[in-house]
């Protein structure tokens, strides 16, 4: 674990781009291209991002998926629709009261900064966009970090649990490490065309395989892998060749 120091909690190392990069090309090479949110429009994506909070993306997909077939999944609708009667059609999603007053709040935002136009407000630079999405209700920079990658594709990185998991299990950061901390350390690290395939990797490879109860012997990362080289009792971690992110 990292080191704790008047309460602030400090990284085991800093993580070296070629340690990166060979985490990035073994996902790559295992799991191939993930071109990645499961979506169809920007606002989809963001409305999913919401509902998918503490909740499965299978959840969330029927709540999505509701708000389509209710002709919902607009701006205006939004806007017009009844809290308590979104509260009803997200319901699969769970905690559909609250997240039904985060889309409203969504909503809001994208009518009063962007005179409802959803492409208006993500065309904003990131150092514009960021701070008013966690300025709104429901967005959390875990939130906030994924719309601006994957519906304003802007260059930042979402720092979520599956990335604290596999890090954490490689040695690399302390899982309890504070948010920005570890999304400045990637963001400096990774170079920015890449930001979406790897954390897009990162979640496929947590929910395949580094699980809360990972499946070692069967990971690509095993060479890299402390934790699961303790687990399946072999030898010790290659060091990284050096980083060439174009091969």
């Amino acid at each position: 674990m990292g080191q704790v120091s008047g309460g602030a909690i400090t990284p085991l190392r800093a993580v070296s781009a070629p340690e990166l990069h060979d985490l990035y090309r073994r996902l790559r090479d295992h799991y191939g291209p993930q071109r990645w949110w499961p979506a169809g429009t920007e606002l989809e994506m963001i409305v999913g991002a919401i509902l998918v909070q503490n909740t499965a993306w299978t959840s969330a997909r029927k709540a999505v998926d509701a708000l389509i077939a209710g002709g919902l999944l607009s701006i205006a609708a939004l806007l017009r629709v009844p809290e308590r009667e979104l509260a009803e059609v997200i319901r699969p999603s769970g905690y559909f009261n609250s997240k039904a007053r985060k889309l409203k709040a969504f909503a809001r935002l994208v009518a009063e900064e962007a005179e409802g136009d959803v492409h208006g407000l993500l065309a904003k630079p990131l150092e514009e966009l960021r701070p008013l999405l966690l300025a709104t209700h429901g967005f959390g920079p875990e939130t906030a970090d994924a719309v601006c990658l994957y519906a304003a594709r802007q260059p930042t990185f979402p720092v979520d649990a599956y990335t604290r998991r596999i890090l954490g299990r490689l040695g690399w950061v302390d899982e309890r490490e504070r948010y920005e901390t570890l999304r400045a350390l990637l963001v400096s690290q990774i170079p920015a065309p890449l930001f979406a395939e790897y954390h897009a990797l990162l979640v496929r490879h947590a929910k395949s395989t580094c699980k809360k109860r990972p499946l070692c012997e069967q990971c690509p990362l095993l060479e890299l892998c402390p934790t699961g080289r303790r687990e399946v009792g072999t030898g010790a971690v290659l060091s990284p060749a050096p980083a060439d992110w174009n091969d």
